[in-house]
């Protein structure tokens, strides 16, 4: 392997969202005595989930596998609304991740559905995040995966209204095609004025685009079941990049890469991979960075675990006699700690 550069797209890695479930998660660990369970992965990629397991985390497909009383904590991916009622039950410490953009697609489809409207969701079969959303109103929705989905609709009869809501972690373009069909089949289409897209998913495509033409070869690190990893391969092919390589970690590299490689990583991918992945690359020019753009948004820990800490933060005062200041301790420190610096911990 002899790669010349390596250009480094900026945004890359942990979005918002998988930051703030991550550091749930983590904060999990930290209070409660093992296991801990969660449902489904806390985030679609594999390095983050064996992490979790390491420190006994359980992760179910059901939530009926949990004991009762068990600390448990909903994925960020979101989960229907029957799931989360059934994880309340039976005494269980619940603390729900799910992404704020997700809860916006869930309160718009209950929403419209409410109003009448017949639902077209964009989004991929079987997918958590495409699941739990339509399990808001099954009776209402219809999945749409491609143009010739759209053209395939029985329903909606011609005096129902009609409206477009969208998976976050699609890829700008399966989601505009689908768009231009369904105005044209349904003039009246009924959209949110706020794109459901996801905007850190859309940063790093647009990160991708940015130097895909410029690259001999692009490898996205990220895991198979990563919906927005996936999108990131599409959008490189698109945009004239001769090779993708999907990878894991630096282990699953191609021996023969060379020239000009471009690295991103998908939104549940930890920046260690990529690292790791660049070290492996070794480039006798060097690393060239590519930004677009900077993200700094930040989502708060779920309300449930800032409840919980607030009260466990009580209790030691009352205990020590030594009330705890306003805004310490870990609810104070969360925004300036990083998802990277938790999972480093727990690797510890």
């Amino acid at each position: 392997m002899v790669v010349e550069r390596v250009l480094l797209a900026e945004p890359r890695g942990f979005c918002a969202g998988v930051e703030k479930a991550i550091k749930a998660l983590a904060w999990m660990v930290e209070v409660f005595e093992p296991p801990v369970y969660c449902y489904h992965e806390i985030v679609h990629n594999r390095h983050v989930v064996d992490r979790f397991r390491s420190q006994g985390v359980v992760f179910v497909d059901d939530v009926d596998e949990v004991p009762a009383g068990a600390p448990l904590m909903l994925s960020a991916h979101g989960s229907a609304p029957e799931v989360v009622a059934a994880a309340r039950s039976r005494g269980r410490v619940v603390v729900d991740a799910v992404c704020p953009l997700v809860t916006k697609v869930h309160h718009e489809l209950k929403v419209r559905a409410g109003k009448g409207y017949a639902v077209l969701y964009v989004g991929h079969a079987g997918h958590e995040e495409a699941v739990g959303t339509m399990a808001v109103a099954p009776d209402a929705v219809h999945l749409v995966e491609s143009v010739p989905d759209v053209d395939a609709l029985t329903e909606p009869g011609p005096d129902q209204p009609v409206a477009l809501l969208a998976q976050t972690t699609l890829s700008h373009d399966e989601w505009a095609e689908i768009v231009d069909r369904a105005r044209e089949r349904f003039p009246q289409l009924w959209m949110p004025n706020r794109s459901d897209l996801c905007f850190a998913t859309t940063n790093r495509q647009a990160a991708l685009r940015a130097l895909a033409g410029r690259a001999d070869a692009v490898v996205v690190i990220g895991s198979e079941n990563s919906s927005n990893t996936v999108a990131l391969t599409k959008v490189a092919r698109a945009f004239g990049c001769p090779r993708v390589v999907l990878v894991n970690d630096a282990d699953d590299l191609p021996d023969d890469l060379e020239g000009t490689v471009g690295v991103t990583a998908g939104a549940s991918a930890p920046e260690s991979l990529v690292r790791a992945v660049v070290e492996r690359l070794a480039p006798a020019a060097g690393v060239e960075a590519a930004p677009v753009t900077r993200e700094e948004e930040y989502f708060p820990p779920p309300p449930e675990l800032r409840d919980l800490l607030r009260a466990l933060e009580a209790a030691v005062g009352f205990l020590t006699l030594a009330p705890a200041p306003s805004g310490a301790g870990a609810l104070g420190e969360d925004r300036s700690t990083s998802a990277a610096t938790v999972l480093d911990r727990l690797a510890g």
